[in-house]
């Protein structure tokens, strides 16, 4: 004969009920203290012997939830099986399951978390569902800055590669980052910020727990040597004043490296952007150049205006052109007709003036522009393509085209005019 169910409602249930034990049949009841709590229980016999069995608050599960457990437990009784049995197996396994995969996660050591963290990897949910996980080098906008993180760590986090996660402290830290941090400033720090950041994600992951022996501010900068306040990054520049002199031993050279050196220096451009150059990108009409964003550091569009010195360039370039193709080349390699490498810049400016590298022309443009001209620090920060920050970034919508343009022109008259009196007559200009 079947058993009278669902005799509560969930009106009646919610309701206040003096204290007792009210029945939703088949012997599934909802229990009320007399301070007003109230709990759901699931009564049985089990080899003629009466049982209770929890089933929670009733503040934590509802009525329909309560009956979906008791008919559960209804169907485990009908398989010859006990229900609180059944439970408490179930508790025990999953807790076995925790515990091996938290043993599991112990084992994981830097070097193979590291991977999985760069390349992604796929999980499953707590619903079975399998999903991707990125990597946290998917929106890099090219393999060279995705291969990047990875060699870096390889090379320099070495003393920690195949460490267990939950076993890196700070002197292990120091060992990856305190050879090189008065040596290769820049380097050491990437390298830290990348340990750091593979750590953090360690620590949201349940293998390790904090803090995190990678933070340099309030941990490790009080551990490494203080490093000088400027120093122009790994990029020696040359003063300002000297630079007229450069170009003029520059213009001497007879090659497609030395060509757009000069075009990077006349454009205050990075090697890699000019490197890439193509002739689809030049506008003579207009005289510019507009630089595609997955060249540009900041990851935007970048428009740059081309003096008459820097158009002279190009005109020489374009007579070494062996196609028509918009998309070729402004300065390919003459050997694969591919771009130049930035070794093939530097070797070229070693030649002409040692202990300065390509990069550090930027520095002299910039110190040029400061210190010799009126023109506004803004359009000098905008000509060299750095992001603007704060107030100042809110504001700035436009990219100050023409202003750039009579900059670039100005330092093309005092790069290119022989040293012999730019050098007062930009000053007098900036002091006027």
């Amino acid at each position: 004969m079947a058993r009278n169910t669902e005799l509560l409602t969930a009106r009646k249930a919610e309701g206040n009920l003096s204290a007792g034990r009210y029945s939703d049949g088949g012997g599934l009841y909802l229990n009320v203290t007399p301070n007003g709590s109230k709990s759901w229980a699931f009564f049985y016999k089990v080899k003629g012997k009466r049982k209770e069995m929890g089933l929670g608050s009733f503040d934590r599960v509802s009525l329909k939830r309560a009956r979906a457990l008791a008919t559960e437990a209804r169907e485990q009784l009908g398989q010859g099986l006990d229900p609180i049995s059944e439970r408490d197996a179930a508790e025990k396994r999953n807790e076995e399951a925790k515990a091996a995969a938290a043993a599991e996660a112990a084992k994981e050591t830097f070097g193979t978390f590291a991977i999985k963290l760069l390349k992604g990897y796929e999980e499953v949910d707590g619903k079975g569902k399998v999903r991707r996980v990125p990597g946290i080098v998917d929106n890099h906008r090219n393999a060279k800055h995705r291969a990047q993180w990875e060699s870096t760590l390889r090379e320099y986090a070495a003393p920690i590669w195949k460490m267990r996660l939950d076993e890196i402290q700070t002197p292990h830290i120091l060992k990856c980052v305190a050879p090189i941090w008065t040596t290769k400033a820049e380097t050491a720090a990437r390298v830290r910020g990348r340990i750091e950041r593979v750590l953090a994600a360690a620590i949201a992951g349940g293998h390790r727990e904090g803090p995190n022996p990678a933070l340099f501010r309030g941990h490790l900068d009080a551990l490494l040597p203080k490093r000088q306040t400027l120093q122009r990054g790994h990029h020696p520049a040359i003063p300002y004043k000297q630079a007229p002199e450069v170009w003029q031993k520059l213009r001497k050279l007879d090659s497609v490296s030395a060509l757009c050196l000069q075009f990077t220096i006349l454009t205050a451009a990075r090697s890699g952007e000019s490197r890439g150059a193509r002739w689809e990108e030049i506008d003579r009409m207009a005289a510019t150049w507009t630089v595609p964003k997955e060249r540009m550091k900041a990851g935007k569009e970048h428009i740059v205006p081309l003096s008459d010195a820097a158009l002279a360039v190009l005109d020489e370039a374009e007579k070494l052109r062996q196609t028509e193709e918009s998309d070729e080349l402004v300065f390919p390699s003459s050997r694969d007709r591919k771009p130049l490498s930035d070794m093939a810049l530097s070797m070229c400016l070693r030649g002409v003036q040692k202990g300065i590298t390509v990069h550090g022309f930027r520095s002299t443009f910039r110190d040029w522009a400061g210190d010799a001209t009126p023109h506004p620090r803004e359009v000098a920060e905008a000509a060299l393509a750095h992001t603007l920050r704060g107030v100042e970034a809110a504001y700035r919508r436009g990219s100050a085209l023409e202003k750039r343009r009579a900059l670039m022109n100005d330092w093309d008259s005092f790069i290119t005019t022989k040293p012999a009196d730019n050098v007062v007559q930009f000053e007098e200009r900036a002091s006027a």
